[in-house]
């Protein structure tokens, strides 16, 4: 069996940056081992499996380990898959998932995903995710990731983890998000998922369903621009509006091909 496959740079608008994942189009879902081991060989962050259905796509996420719940960059991809590529006439796009009823916008170049506000709540970090980082968070909190707060950017962009400990707690399917006020945009974030081969994620679209509410909070607006700190950097423009988020940004082909199953 032959199945078409892209590639997809999202979050960015240069091949190289942002966050890779593909995207595999299907007429009629695969078997779930048979969609784990196509994305354990592709071996990015996520690989999105798309299925057309009367008023959309269902769609499905999977890392090189597990199946995720959301997975936003991933969901920009395969918009952008179906906006560019397999030339969808309409400008929103509707997906169904795991986490409910999700929505892309195209316009021109910019993509905004309409996805579920996951508001943190006060929580107590486990001692092996503190041990690990070499600055510690003045704030904790929890939805499906943790999110820790920190006092600057200057702190996000220099922290370290240690892996060896870091693996030693179990986040299923979730992670563990930092973040910090910005400099030069409201806040700034890094992503880390324990037990993953893919230790930091580029761009974390799902994280800011968690960021969005809680920087609503703490600086009293709904809009803002964001930038994940990781090597390849990606840029987010967000807003909340009441119990969902919508997170813009741009997304590039870097490739596109055939696999054989």
């Amino acid at each position: 069996m032959k199945l078409e496959v892209y590639q997809v740079d999202a979050f960015t608008d240069r091949t190289f940056g942002g966050n890779p994942a593909v995207v595999c189009p299907l007429k009629s879902w695969l078997t779930d081992d048979m969609m784990q081991n196509i994305a354990m060989e592709n071996a990015v962050a996520e690989t999105a499996f798309i299925v057309p259905n009367k008023h959309g796509f269902d769609i499905r996420w999977f890392t090189p380990e597990i199946e995720m719940d959301l997975c936003g960059h991933a969901t920009l991809a395969a918009a952008h898959v179906i906006s560019k590529h397999l030339e969808y006439p309409s400008s929103v796009i509707h997906f169904d998932s795991k986490s409910g009823s999700l929505a892309v916008e195209v316009n021109d170049a910019i993509l905004t995903l309409n996805f579920p506000s996951r508001p943190p709540e006060r929580s107590a970090a486990p001692d092996s995710i503190l041990s690990a980082l070499n600055f510690k968070p003045v704030a904790v909190l929890k939805s499906r990731d943790y999110v820790l707060v920190f006092e600057s950017e200057d702190e996000i962009r220099n922290l370290e983890v240690n892996k060896a400990i870091f693996d030693q707690i179990n986040i299923d399917p979730g992670g563990v998000v930092v973040t910090a006020k910005g400099r030069d945009v409201d806040f700034v974030s890094r992503f880390f998922t324990p037990q993953a081969s893919i230790l930091e994620d580029p761009v974390t679209g799902s994280a800011h369903c968690s960021l969005i509410p809680y920087w609503a909070e703490k600086l009293g607006k709904n809009e803002f621009s964001a930038l994940q700190l990781s090597s390849r950097g990606g840029e987010l423009l967000c807003k909340l509006e009441g119990d969902r988020v919508k997170i813009s940004g741009r997304a590039v082909t870097f490739m596109e091909g055939t696999i054989k199953v």
